[in-house]
């Protein structure tokens, strides 16, 4: 067979949802990212911000598997921020809240992209590139709540473990940040087994019927 039938064979429409997955998924991860960096920075620790992680550049964010598994499976994550949380006046507090940035910039962000949504539905529903578009602010939305709810899960490295640990006495907190990096083996784990799929589905399509009204606000706005 040659190329040119094997251009001609292949599912073009699922290369197109895959592209339409991949550009939202790294706008999530960047923002999500970004985040944790700025706040980080802002509460006194320049570890990211050296590293260049302060930055649009996706290459500097991304995890290849990550990001697969965020375009593909709608769950998945980045590379994460290094922080030195000693750099910090309150440690642990501070800790969590740089944590709990990226998820909060995910639910920000998901909730921009809906009133986009429904502030340009009028005006670009009736054209192709109209239609796409809103189809692109539409998955990033989507892809941003499950991204945001995701990581919010108590389980290292994910940020919900960095939050809810910030609440245990300093020496068992400071015992399980030892150990975090095995997390990630017990998150594979448990990914794969699809424990998590029903109820990670459950609760995203939850959070985004919650943040839909904003489209539809803005939608009335015009």
């Amino acid at each position: 067979m040659g190329i040119r039938e094997v251009i001609r064979n292949l599912d073009w429409s699922y290369l197109i949802k895959l592209v339409f997955s991949i550009v939202p998924a790294l706008v999530c991860i960047i923002v999500h990212e970004i985040s944790h960096s700025f706040v980080a920075y802002k509460l006194g620790d320049r570890t990211s911000e050296m590293q260049g992680r302060l930055s649009l550049n996706p290459l500097r964010h991304i995890d290849p598997i990550g990001l697969l598994m965020l375009a593909v499976f709608r769950f998945g994550w980045a590379k994460p921020v290094s922080v030195n949380m000693y750099n910090f006046k309150k440690p642990k507090r501070d800790m969590a809240i740089t944590a709990f940035a990226g998820p909060l910039s995910n639910m920000l962000l998901a909730a921009f992209c809906l009133f986009l949504y429904g502030l340009l539905w009028k005006t670009l529903y009736t054209s192709s590139l109209g239609g796409t578009l809103l189809d692109l602010l539409q998955i990033t939305a989507q892809l941003s709540v499950s991204l945001g709810v995701f990581n919010l899960i108590p389980i290292p490295p994910l940020d919900g473990s960095k939050v809810l640990f910030s609440l245990l006495p300093n020496r068992m907190y400071l015992r399980i940040m030892m150990y975090e990096r095995f997390g990630v083996i017990f998150l594979m784990l448990i990914l794969f087994s699809g424990v998590l799929s029903g109820p990670l589905y459950r609760i995203t399509s939850a959070v985004y019927g919650s943040l839909f009204p904003i489209a539809i606000f803005a939608f009335k706005l015009v």
